[in-house]
């Protein structure tokens, strides 16, 4: 039997168990990073190796393919960014996310844009960046407007309330598009715009 095979027909946690989370997390960070910087189809196993001084068969073991180990790398860093906002009032709350929003826009923006063509042709993948980077906000954001529902700012039948997560993630991730920039350049989704995107735009739809 090769090695690849007796790899393929090892449990998954005798796989696994080798690594410590802190050697896990700095192949997670590697990758990702790598893919930002490059792009999906530059980054290799064998680059990853190399940056983080180890064997490529250390990552065939735990992850088997480069989709495989680029999925799990976005679910362990998933991190729901707004989901701690709680000023008391629909306004401080969303000024709260353009604040928060800004602060990883540029990060989560190279990601999105380097995995574009990659995510539309591997389910695992595309799952796995909406898993990390789509549903965590989306849901805390649908949780700031339900609170301001139950307080009484906002009618729960206000037809805005459904477009208000696209608002807000869609002027995160498409503003370098819209002014010709390149993920990661200056200005591209920032505090003062989201702020003002949040004054003249968010609340006014929603009659505040």
């Amino acid at each position: 039997m090769t090695s690849e095979a007796a790899d393929a027909t090892e449990p998954v946690a005798a796989r696994r168990s080798k690594l410590t989370p802190e050697r896990e997390r700095e192949f997670f960070d590697a990758v990702l990073d790598q893919i930002r910087e490059c792009g999906y189809e530059a980054v290799t196993m064998e680059g990853v190796a190399a940056s983080t001084r180890c064997s490529k068969s250390t990552l065939y073991r735990q992850w088997r393919t480069k989709p495989q180990f680029v999925a799990a790398a976005l679910r362990a860093t998933r991190h729901p960014r707004f989901a701690g906002i709680d000023t008391g009032s629909l306004a401080g709350d969303l000024y709260e996310a353009a604040r928060e929003g800004a602060a990883c826009s540029g990060r989560d923006t190279r990601l999105l844009q380097a995995l574009g063509h990659a995510v539309t042709q591997d389910e695992e993948l595309r799952r796995a960046l909406r898993d990390a980077l789509v549903e965590p906000e989306i849901g805390a954001l649908r949780r700031i407007l339900d609170r301001a529902v139950a307080r009484g700012e906002v009618a729960a039948d206000h037809p805005a309330l459904e477009y208000v997560p696209a608002q807000i993630l869609g002027v995160l991730r498409v503003r370098p598009v819209l002014e010709g920039r390149r993920a990661g350049e200056a200005d591209e989704a920032d505090e003062a715009y989201l702020t003002r995107f949040v004054e003249v735009a968010v609340l006014p739809a929603l009659g505040l």
